[in-house]
């Protein structure tokens, strides 16, 4: 193997936290912590929550009318348009984690009951690109470039 892997961390975000936001900060922090030892060994780690947190900030302030980047309102107009609704979260979750694994090359298997998680490493397996359950499957790319 000569080119570093795009791999997807799945694991547990919001499972078993009954919405408690220092539970689910530590679920993040332990996805995270798998981030570093990824990269150690050449490749390139990703969480799905890095990528779906931006874009449900961004679309919640947005769709409540709120200024968007360009100071208009979502719509471009100059009255907030009423009828747009807040996205919800689960469904940005799962869907920026489908379309990211249509990139990523492996995906790391945390444990702990997730339903995201399964479903990741059920599209994993549906591509057929590498499911890692433990870091130590991860191979080693040449010198850790």
């Amino acid at each position: 193997m000569t080119k570093p892997l795009l791999i997807l961390i799945a694991g547990p975000y919001r499972s078993g936290t009954d919405g408690d936001p220092a539970r689910i900060a530590r679920n993040l922090e332990r996805l995270e912590q798998a981030s570093w030892p990824i990269y150690e060994r050449g490749h390139v780690p990703m969480i799905g929550e890095w990528v779906a947190l931006p874009i449900l900030r961004v679309g919640s302030t947005d769709a409540s009318g709120s200024a968007a980047p360009d100071g208009d309102t979502p719509t471009g107009d100059a009255e907030a348009d009423t009828s747009a609704a807040a996205p919800v979260e689960g469904d940005v979750m799962y869907t920026t984690a489908h379309r990211l694994l249509q990139h990523c090359d492996a995906v790391l298997r945390l444990e702990g009951a997730s339903h995201g998680a399964d479903q990741d490493v059920r599209i994993a397996e549906a591509r057929g690109i590498p499911v890692y359950r433990s870091i130590d499957e991860i191979p080693v790319l040449g010198a850790a470039a």
